[in-house]
């Protein structure tokens, strides 16, 4: 008997919750599959499920063999898409979503040369900042910078980032540098707001631990580039990622303080849904990006 068709048969029953469920989606008796099991157990002389007419359970010895299944099986249909994409190229409509200005920064403008040589691929950008539904919204990825990722969902690191305290050279000329955290109520930080509700809170690590310093400005608003923009013209202290910064700082044009309170660094990922054939469109465009952000000189602006 075929050793494969055993081991997609147990993983197939298991996911059904029984015999019957499963052989309806096979379209054969669930006698044949649980001849399929018998010969699985005889084989790794283990027993893997109990069955009854009423219910199956997976044993514990089973369930961990179970997942190494599931990874095999998706590993084997992963590397049969990669021989067919290989041939039919990519094609289809690709959707992704992206935060509004890293989107316009770091995702949309690489769009042009990802589709060069895939003529026959469509691809679509949403640029919001609002957390998408992904499958209720219709949407093939996102991408996404920290924050925790639901689990029927898969997360693909593509770069680091942190967040800096910053300001230009001639802020710091007028104003002096904050030393500790306790300095930053004496400085004027642009801060962002949701909504008009203030949300002035930055986030630090001091002695190991998470901290949250209220700050205070003549300025605040709800949009990043803004403030960006604020804190570029020397209006005050801004909390911004690297991703939009790290250019700026390796010209001197901003300077960063209170780098030893900073949060640890922070992925930026692509998630899609979990499932057991991943698009070909999704998978060369999550590696083109990660590609593109791992080009030495890309954050600093020097490719």
């Amino acid at each position: 008997m075929d050793r494969f068709k055993q081991i997609e048969t147990f993983v197939r029953v298991a996911d059904a919750g029984s015999l019957a469920a499963a052989a309806l989606e096979e379209g054969v008796s669930p006698v044949i599959l649980g001849r399929r099991i018998d010969a699985l157990e005889k084989r790794v002389g283990v027993k893997l499920m109990y069955r009854s007419t009423r219910r199956l359970v997976v044993s514990e010895e089973g369930a961990a063999f179970l997942e190494r299944c599931r990874g095999m099986l998706a590993d084997w249909d992963q590397a049969e898409n990669e021989l067919s994409a290989g041939h039919r190229g990519v094609s289809g409509h690709l959707i992704v979503s992206a935060p509004a200005a890293f989107g316009r920064k770091h995702v949309a403008p690489l769009a042009s040369a990802f589709l060069a040589d895939k003529p026959e691929l469509q691809v679509s950008f949403n640029l919001t900042d609002r957390v998408v539904d992904l499958v209720r919204e219709g949407y093939d990825l996102s991408i996404r910078i920290g924050g925790a990722v639901d689990p029927n969902f898969v997360a693909v690191k593509l770069a680091s980032n942190r967040r800096v305290v910053c300001g230009t050279p001639a802020y710091f000329a007028r104003h002096g540098r904050p030393r500790t955290l306790d300095d930053l109520p004496q400085h004027n930080c642009l801060a962002f707001n949701l909504q008009g509700g203030q949300n002035r809170g930055w986030y630090f690590r001091r002695n190991g631990k998470l901290v949250t310093v209220r700050v205070g400005g003549t300025l605040d608003c709800n949009d990043g580039e803004l403030l960006h923009r604020w804190v570029s013209e020397g209006l005050g202290l801004g909390w911004r990622s690297t991703w939009e910064v790290q250019q700026q700082l390796v010209r001197g044009e901003l300077e960063t303080v209170l780098d030893e309170y900073a949060l640890p660094d922070y992925d930026i990922v692509a998630v899609y849904p979990q499932q057991r054939f991943v698009p070909a469109k999704v998978r060369y465009f999550i590696d083109y990006l990660k590609a593109a952000y791992a080009q030495p000189g890309y954050w600093t602006g020097e490719t």
